[in-house]
């Protein structure tokens, strides 16, 4: 009988070592802190679909290296900063993250380290890190690639006709470098 694995609960260790993989589908109303950057009703969100995979790293003269890859991605409904209505944006997020076996040799090696590092657990919540790296992978000026209204683009703002009034005040000294003519 084999043993049903919760994306929530994960040996990460066994995980690994087993190089097992997981897949998921879920609506993004399932995902709180996600669905917190959805924008409107006019437009519904695809759902969250997520790949897990973990795998072991040999390492010559030391213990091998648990990796976890994890693939996520979410059509989600934002507002376009140029018109100001709904646009469908694809989110996806692909990552490797390496684990260690303590807080402090994560710290020590944060800094030097290429890869995320993460500490091993025995109960690793890993539907809480596809959040986490879809939430991170939000673009940060979502926009449509061409916006379904023109958007007017209207100088009527009282102060920019009033510096159009003023004098250039380098035209003077354009003038002085010119210096006197002969």
């Amino acid at each position: 009988m084999e043993k049903k694995l919760d994306p929530q609960h994960l040996d990460v260790v066994s995980f690994a070592r087993d190089a097992i993989s997981l897949k998921g589908e879920g609506f993004l109303a399932d995902w709180m802190r996600l669905a917190e950057e959805q924008w409107g009703t006019a437009m519904p969100a695809g759902p969250v679909v997520w790949a897990l995979q973990g795998r072991l790293v040999p390492q010559s003269g030391g213990a091998d290296q648990i990796w976890l890859d994890l693939k996520a991605s979410v059509a989600l409904p934002m507002q376009c900063q140029r018109c100001l209505t709904p646009v469908l944006e694809t989110v996806e997020a692909e990552r490797s993250f390496r684990f260690v076996a303590d807080e402090a040799t994560a710290a020590a090696l944060d800094d030097e380290a290429e890869e995320d590092i993460l500490v091993i657990s025995r109960d690793f919540d890993a539907l809480a890190l596809v959040e986490d790296e879809l939430i991170l992978s939000l673009p940060l000026v979502p926009l449509h690639e061409v916006c379904p209204e023109t958007v007017p683009m209207s100088a009527a703002d009282p102060e920019f006709e009033v510096a159009a009034e003023r004098p250039n005040p380098f035209g003077v000294l354009a003038g002085l470098k010119k210096g006197p003519s002969k």
